[in-house]
């Protein structure tokens, strides 16, 4: 193990690397690396065309933000393979308008590809995928036309195993990884105790040594031998070439722990080294978010296993906070946080008062297998018969994340999002909701442009599906059909002139709960 600067570290990144990339979202990313390899690119116009490989690829949704966005420059990235890209716009632009070659893998799947890889075997058999954009018969991962030529592997392959049908995700190899830890020894040994959660170091160290690339390490200091806890250490010392130091008066800047604390600031609560009073985090005000975070609520059941999504879905956990439900279910998040009440925005991965904390592979063989009771995902577009898009739509592009995952393996879903986008605004109070000026983009489709979840394939497995919006309920029943419409809202006026394509109309249509619309707590009992 060598300490090296973040110069050098940038320097070992050759053109044409597949390199590994860790962070996962709001959190864990190491900037610090990334900043000199855009410095770099700017002055000696290399590394160029690399590959990146990642998971929730790290963002924090501003143009010229943090994480990928750092390294957005036209040229330097050539490629992505990962779960999600949407937390850097830049990225996911790219992707969009086909200048990076893209593939999106469920997030489950791309941790145990990795394993997979560090463990020296061909790839993954997985049902996890099937009949959506990931399954070969349809996109087979490929998020533009860019990546069929880019990519030197196939993703993904259709097989047959005892007469049942699988995909099988194929492994490659990784040429360097830049990973964050908290701390590193003099042996190299990197713990990972003020990080919110355990993401893909060790998953990707190992994979990327194990094949004779090379391993990256930035950490905040390095202590000497024996001083770190061994329960904290997750990648050990053999696997590690380099660590880069990040300098005290950058750890707020360039070693973030999550882009959604105020000013950077470490936050214990996040890590379980404190415990906060979680009835003194405020109330969201009541507006649409609100609004499909109490509907949401309501399916809650107590003890229950519950995962939320990125986005609207986390007004769940807001709103269950507010209602002293929190204690009583465990709200998982797919980053491999249990309990605790999970944060909002580009937060979201981190916990506060987490009460367990899974590497994310292993969460996901959780959650595979179905230990999960209930999820709570939001969603860009809903079509007839039930499916839904939230991994690519006009300009943007996402990537599934955990969603496949979650909702393949998952008996009750709740789709959640706003009727409309792009302009939405509402009134709200006294226990009804009025539309004052309508979003110019609908959302639910005649046709979905990508499939994320397939409605096909929860009728067969006798899933309960429903979709909630801010003015009206749907379950999914051979099609998509209204359930509830909310007080004040005009079934044909707000309602059907702004689909795609005409519902099922529930015999038993009924009102939403007029609580939902009021500022009050709604006092919400299991």
């Amino acid at each position: 193990m060598q300490v090296i600067t973040a110069q050098e570290a940038a320097g070992l990144i050759q053109d044409n690397f597949v390199t590994g990339i860790g962070g996962s979202g709001g959190c864990s990313t190491p900037e610090y690396i990334l900043t000199a390899i855009a410095e770099r690119y700017k002055l000696e116009n290399s590394p160029r065309n690399i590959l990146v490989v990642a998971g929730i690829a790290p963002g924090d949704l501003n143009e010229e933000g943090m994480g990928f966005s750092i390294i957005r420059a036209s040229g330097l990235v050539g490629g992505m393979y990962a779960g999600h890209v949407g937390m850097s716009p830049a990225i996911g632009r790219g992707i969009a308008e086909n200048k990076i070659a893209g593939v999106c893998v469920p997030l489950g799947v791309y941790s145990q590809v990795l394993k997979a890889v560090a463990a020296g075997n061909p790839g993954v058999v997985s049902h996890v995928g099937l009949n959506t954009f990931v399954d070969p018969r349809l996109e087979g991962c490929y998020m533009n036309e860019l990546a069929k030529k880019f990519f030197k592997f196939k993703p993904v392959d259709l097989i047959n195993i005892n007469n049942k049908e699988y995909l099988f995700y194929n492994a490659f190899k990784l040429d360097a990884c830049i990973i964050r830890g908290s701390f590193a020894d003099e042996a190299g040994n990197i713990s990972l105790e003020r990080e919110p959660f355990l993401s893909e170091q060790q998953s990707m160290a190992a994979a990327t040594h194990n094949h004779g690339g090379i391993v990256i390490v930035q950490v905040l200091d390095i202590v000497k031998r024996g001083d770190l806890h061994p329960r904290n250490i997750h990648v050990q010392g053999n696997i590690v070439d380099y660590i880069v130091k990040v300098p005290a008066n950058l750890h707020d800047k360039l070693h973030v722990q999550c882009y959604g604390n105020k000013n950077y600031e470490y936050r214990p609560e996040l890590t379980g080294d404190i415990k906060i009073n979680l009835s003194k985090l405020k109330p969201m005000s009541l507006n649409p978010r609100k609004v499909c975070g109490r509907r949401g609520a309501m399916e809650l059941k107590q003890n229950a296993l519950i995962n939320l999504g990125i986005g609207m879905p986390d007004a769940v956990a807001s709103v269950a906070n507010e209602e002293g439900l929190a204690d009583k279910i465990t709200l998982s998040v797919e980053t491999g946080l249990f309990g605790g009440v999970p944060l909002q925005g580009v937060g979201f991965g981190a916990a506060a008062n987490p009460e367990a904390v899974y590497q994310v592979a292993d969460n996901f063989d959780l959650y595979d297998g179905g230990a999960l009771d209930m999820a709570v995902l939001g969603a860009a577009e809903i079509d007839g018969l039930g499916n839904v898009n939230v991994s690519k739509f006009g300009t943007r592009c996402m990537g599934p994340g955990g969603f496949i995952d979650i909702t393949q393996n998952t008996k009750k879903i709740c789709f959640m999002g706003t009727f409309t986008a792009n302009g939405l605004e509402c009134e709200i109070g006294d226990g009804k909701i009025k539309i004052l000026r309508e979003g110019l983009n609908k959302k639910f489709k005649k046709r979905v442009e990508q499939i994320t979840f397939a409605g096909e394939n929860a009728l067969i497995n006798n899933q309960y599906i429903i979709y909630i919006t801010e003015r009206a309920v749907f379950k999914l029943n051979c099609g998509v059909e209204l359930i509830e419409i909310a007080p004040g809202i005009d079934l044909e006026r707000d309602i059907l002139l702004n689909m795609e394509f005409k519902p099922k109309i529930s015999p038993e249509l009924k009102l939403m709960d007029e609580r939902i619309f009021r500022a009050e707590k709604m006092n919400l009992k299991f």
